[in-house]
């Protein structure tokens, strides 16, 4: 790391610890040539995504429609609201481990059935019944039987 005061590169780390939003890691840096002290902020470059809707049309990932999806479908469910955050984390964590720069929204949308699947049943059924367009009630009702068999 170059010295922002005399420009040498030789600096050591004297301090490092997270920086308060646990995102990055916040260091102390010293100059061995002029002794002055700097900080400096690390943290993981992201790549942004793009999501390949049903027309084919690439809009940027939004966090925030998982979070509207997931929340309508476990409305006045008895799920305390700190399990369904940490279920659209776990979502966009597996989304984002699939390491691909476009990915669809029908992988999302599965992504996101087996996950609710996970937490709730009946979060699931609300959830597919939008994502997969259940035409009548005997749609309804197939899925409804294939969780009742598991």
């Amino acid at each position: 790391m170059k010295c922002p005061y005399c420009g040498k590169e030789d600096t050591r780390v004297i301090d490092s610890r997270p920086a308060d939003d646990n995102n990055s890691i916040r260091r102390r840096r010293q100059c061995d040539k002029c002794a002055k002290r700097f900080t400096t902020y690390e943290k993981v470059e992201a790549i942004p995504l793009v999501v390949v809707k049903k027309d084919l049309t690439r809009e940027q990932y939004d966090r925030t429609k998982i979070e509207k999806g997931v929340f309508k479908s476990c409305h006045k469910r008895p799920i305390p609201v700190d399990r369904i955050n940490s279920t659209v984390d776990s979502i966009e964590n597996k989304i984002f481990n699939l390491e691909e720069r476009e990915v669809s929204s029908n992988a999302i949308g599965e992504i996101v059935m087996e996950k609710l699947k996970e937490l709730d049943a009946v979060a699931y059924v609300r959830f597919a019944s939008v994502y997969r367009e259940f035409k009548d009630v005997s749609t309804f009702m197939d899925e409804i039987k294939k969780i009742l068999d598991n």
